[in-house]
């Protein structure tokens, strides 16, 4: 009973804590030197930034959410 308890909380945390700007979405980097790549798997978007840190929010259709 209580790991059935803590799995519902768990998965309402995600829920409720989880970044929605970018929650379909799943970048790949490819680097290139200082500077990376990043593409969205599941949209095809294309952007650029630093090394290592994904892009906060989706850059679908070129207009970044806010």
């Amino acid at each position: 009973m209580h790991i059935l308890l803590g799995l519902i909380l768990a998965f309402v945390l995600i829920a409720v804590f989880a970044n929605r700007r970018t929650r379909s979405c799943r970048w790949r980097e490819f680097p290139q030197g200082d500077v990376s790549r990043w593409r969205c798997i599941q949209c095809g978007a294309e952007t650029t930034g630093p090394k290592g840190r994904k892009p906060e929010s989706c850059h679908r259709d070129g207009i970044l959410d806010d």
